[in-house]
């Protein structure tokens, strides 16, 4: 697709949400959910950081963020004993 369609079809959504005004209660939840994904992702970087002294890591994809994200510290913990003790490699 060409440049200025894609730039002319964006902005053609922002004037219709502009006019017609958007739902907030939707996008404040999928606003506070993108943010817990990523504080889940930095961290799963930061446990894969210190994981590499007891050779521990958790890959960080859109699954193990949004478990982290969403359960927080106790996620991060199951994501790692899960890693450690199930699939041991």
């Amino acid at each position: 697709m060409n440049h200025f369609v894609v730039i002319l079809v964006i902005a053609g959504l922002i004037i219709l949400l502009l006019l017609v005004g958007a739902p907030l209660k939707p996008l404040r939840f999928l606003g506070k959910t993108s943010i817990k994904i990523m504080v889940g992702a930095l961290l799963l970087f930061g446990l894969n950081i210190i994981g590499t002294q007891v050779d521990l890591h958790i890959p960080i994809n859109l699954a193990t963020a949004s478990i982290t994200g969403i359960l927080g510290v106790p996620g991060l913990i199951a994501l790692a004993v899960i890693q450690m003790y199930i699939l041991p490699h």
